[in-house]
């Protein structure tokens, strides 16, 4: 198993395309497969030949590219169990518990439902890399669109629970947006005021501000710190389970 090589970039409208390459094995992975065009780029500046894409989710801006892709290099597409009929060329079905060996490299499935019902992340345990799709995202978390606000709460409390150092990458830069929601319930965050400013500097400059980190992520994002006393006197909810909180926290965060 060699080091990875690790290409993000930017596709679509906010969208990240990840891709994934062990000059050892010589395979190379895409996470998802937002825009065909963007990949293709990244592939042919690379001199690569893509062998898998593994997908999160089914939504459009995460499956676009997946026949041109597949037609074009003949690659495995796998992806979540629950959502097989949903996800175009789908070869290998996988679920919460399951490891696929890909690259040469273990990656770990995590249900994360809750954007949608099938969702899941990616955890490679041996290089410390989380791909979390639109579950979790630097300060924020995705939309709930097809699971309820306990199904979202527990699924982050999974990728809560992965080392501190996972390094994590998400499938949409929101950063700005969502450090803005932050302050307005954690304001006195001192961690997260100035990751707030080094947000604007990044995107002032046109960088990206991914990807981050598990512990980074449970120091500065409001939905994995449901159990914070300010978060909660803010809310006027010092009562409530971690998961009354979230859920307030997701339905203010859709009105921000």
């Amino acid at each position: 198993m060699g080091k990875l090589q690790i290409f993000q970039f930017p596709c679509r409208d906010d969208n990240y395309g990840v891709i994934l390459h062990d000059a050892e094995t010589g395979l190379t992975v895409s996470i998802d497969a937002p825009e065909t065009e963007a990949i293709a780029d990244v592939l042919e500046d690379q001199g690569l030949t893509l062998t898998n894409i593994a997908t999160t989710h089914h939504h459009g801006d995460h499956v676009a590219g997946n026949m041109a892709l597949k037609n074009a290099h003949s690659c495995t597409i796998v992806g979540p169990q629950a959502e097989r009929e949903k996800i175009p060329g789908i070869d290998e079905r996988v679920e919460h518990g399951d490891s696929v060996d890909l690259l040469g490299h273990r990656f770990n499935v995590i249900a994360t439902g809750g954007h949608t019902l099938g969702h899941i992340a990616y955890h490679l345990p041996n290089d410390n890399l989380l791909f979390a799709g639109d579950c979790l995202f630097a300060m924020g978390c995705g939309r709930i669109f097809e699971g309820d606000a306990p199904m979202m709460h527990e699924s982050l409390q999974r990728l809560a629970a992965l080392p501190e150092e996972t390094i994590v990458y998400a499938g949409h830069e929101y950063t700005l947006a969502n450090a803005k929601f932050a302050l307005s319930v954690d304001g006195d965050n001192e961690e997260l005021k100035a990751r707030a400013r080094k947000v604007e500097y990044l995107r002032d400059d046109g960088k990206a501000t991914l990807p981050t980190t598990i512990g980074i992520e449970k120091a500065t994002n409001p939905f994995l710190r449901c159990g914070d006393p300010a978060i909660r006197k803010t809310l006027d909810m010092e009562s409530a389970t971690d998961a009354e909180v979230f859920a307030e926290l997701r339905a203010r965060k859709d009105r921000f």
